[in-house]
């Protein structure tokens, strides 16, 4: 039976559903009524970065919002598999948990290869996907390479682990406008790290930017799948990992897709300019549901 858990502070009033997968807590947000919009995070993020969305989605829509393991309200146990796939595989047992169908696809950042590998394993169950600022393709030889292999190793650890540097440090570095970072926004992001034990899996990911290079080839080798779906592209072009080259990708890789630039956004279009990117989610979900369209509880 799935038990509920508060949120426990007033910028994020919902309710925490438990879902147990591979032995653990994976906890998700799941409110309103109608056409399914799932949200999926990336690190070192969880649903809270999607509470806008939430709050003026949630009267029209059913919206999901999963906590990945090892991060946010879930379950961070130190033996469990934090690489991008286990966190693909999870997400799909809880799609299929839900029974969602016919459902809109948002991600983020490592939620982009997570996220979309359900959407290309089953793309007759996505009626539509949205991307913020993320990939789906092997970063080997890129000019991240060299960043991503150095936070791979024991010093990357150290400052993931001992430090806590990915919401603690990068997380502001990602933001154009560090005022857009409140002392309590930030403090929120911070809040489901507290040890060194509760931040492995930020370091899993970092050191999987390139370990996972040939699950991320395999997925990008089958893009064509997605290539027909409704899309929309909504991209912080100050973003200094994933810029305007990885726009273009995913432009060509989508031609048909709808496309909002942020010019004065960075990584976090859903911190710095939420109001216009909530107003851009709703215009392509109007888009999606037609008047007879069925409402699903």
């Amino acid at each position: 039976m799935t038990t509920q858990r508060t949120m426990g502070h007033a910028s994020f009033p919902y309710t925490s559903h438990d879902f147990q997968v591979d032995g653990s807590t994976m906890r998700y947000v799941a409110e309103g009524v109608g056409p399914p919009v799932l949200f999926v995070h990336g690190t070192p993020t969880w649903s809270y970065l999607y509470r806008r969305f939430i709050v003026s989605l949630a009267p029209s829509h059913r919206v999901v919002a999963p906590d990945n393991l090892g991060f946010g309200r879930s379950a961070k146990p130190p033996g469990a598999d934090y690489r991008p796939a286990a966190h693909a595989r999870r997400l799909g047992a809880l799609i299929d948990h839900l029974g969602l169908r016919d459902f809109v696809l948002v991600v983020h950042d490592f939620g982009g290869p997570i996220g979309l590998s359900y959407a290309l394993d089953h793309p007759d169950r996505v009626r539509g996907i949205v991307l913020f600022n993320t990939w789906m393709w092997s970063l080997k030889g890129s000019p991240n390479a060299r960043i991503a292999r150095a936070l791979s190793g024991r010093v990357g650890r150290f400052l993931y682990e001992r430090l806590n540097a990915s919401p603690r440090l990068l997380l502001k570095a990602g933001f154009a406008d560090k005022t857009k970072l409140s002392r309590e926004t930030h403090a929120r992001y911070l809040a489901p790290f507290p040890s060194r034990r509760e931040r492995h899996a930020t370091w899993v990911l970092a050191r999987e930017l390139l370990d996972s290079s040939d699950w991320y080839a395999g997925l990008w080798d089958r893009r064509d799948r997605i290539a027909g779906l409704p899309a929309m592209l909504l991209w912080g072009m100050r973003d200094p990992v994933f810029g305007p080259g990885y726009l273009e990708r995913w432009r060509d890789a989508l031609p048909d897709a709808r496309v909002t630039t942020f010019p004065d956004a960075g990584h976090f279009v859903q911190e710095e300019a939420p109001d216009h990117a909530v107003a851009e989610v709703l215009g392509f979900l109007a888009t999606l549901n037609g008047p007879g369209r069925a409402a699903q509880s």
